[in-house]
């Protein structure tokens, strides 16, 4: 099997591109400047030059959230376009295309998981360019599958834990925000889930193209995920620093873009229909924090 990956380098790509190697798929992933994913013209070029294809998965995206609040034209070509762009590539050369979307398309109203056909009303930019990417894809392409997530975390990249880390070997207490909840989600576990998802398709279609939530087991806030940050951590590591987790509300921590309150998605449908069962997070956290530690 072969697959073009786009956004390889990303927390979320860098996984996949580690798990399709494990299970001895070819995996093309080009560097950024190989592929502007604003471009019609490179996108189908790079997709041209690399057939035969069985998937593209689209692992790419515009994902700071308050910058996006002043760079709305940027975010939106990438993650609207950049989809868009895909999705009709694919059209023409009969590609099935897995795209990662998030929970940030739900404006975190509800007190129950979302579902894939729960109301969305995403409030800010990235939330909303993110949800334009889904519906271009929707909108030509049957064969695809949209992967919703929430709350990622990994060795690549930036995220809340890498931060957190960080933080912790500067400053002996640090605020975190309290009223806001959801599921840490680990990119090893998205990955996991994506790898799948593609062998499962490949050897099986059964129609089962769609949206699907995936996100860890069990819901904590932020101040409760810091803290199990730095207990796991001194777990692993004697000598880090002891930090004192302050929980605050959100109102006392503005940001430029809002959040949503209740960002926990339902995975029924995933483990239905791909019998793939999201982990608890606190358990992929105790796995995943020697290996994040090593790369702060």
């Amino acid at each position: 099997m072969k697959i073009l990956l786009i956004g390889g380098t990303g927390q979320v790509g860098s996984e996949i591109r580690l798990v399709a190697e494990n299970n001895n798929i070819e995996c093309v992933s080009p560097t950024s400047s190989e592929l502007d994913i604003t471009n019609q013209s490179s996108v189908n070029s790079i997709i041209e030059n690399n057939l035969p294809l069985d998937y593209i998965v689209n692992a790419s995206a515009y994902t700071a959230v308050d910058k996006a609040e002043d760079e709305e034209e940027l975010a939106t070509k990438i993650n609207r376009d950049g989809s868009q762009y895909l999705a009709q590539a694919c059209v023409e050369q009969k590609i099935p295309l897995l795209h990662i979307s998030t929970d940030y398309v739900f404006d975190g109203c509800a007190d129950t998981p979302y579902k894939e056909n729960s109301p969305t009303n995403p409030l800010g930019v990235y939330g909303k360019s993110k949800l334009e990417g889904e519906q271009a894809i929707r909108d030509c392409l049957p064969e695809h599958i949209i992967l919703r997530t929430a709350w990622v975390y990994g060795s690549h990249g930036n995220n809340f834990v890498k931060t957190m880390l960080k933080l912790g070997r500067q400053r002996s207490e640090l605020n975190v925000v309290s009223d806001q909840y959801g599921c840490p989600t680990a990119a090893a576990d998205i990955a996991e889930a994506v790898v799948s998802i593609v062998i499962q398709m490949q050897t099986n279609p059964n129609n089962r193209w769609g949206t699907y939530h995936f996100c860890s087991r069990d819901s904590t806030h932020w101040a409760d995920f810091a803290k199990s940050i730095f207990s796991l951590s001194k777990t692993v590591d004697p000598e880090y620093p002891n930090v004192t987790v302050n929980p605050i509300p959100s109102s006392e921590y503005p940001t430029k873009a809002a959040r949503p309150n209740y960002s926990v998605l339902d995975c029924s449908k995933i483990e239905q229909l791909y019998t793939i069962t999201p982990p608890n997070w606190l358990i992929s956290l105790k796995r995943d924090i020697p290996n994040i530690l090593k790369n702060i």
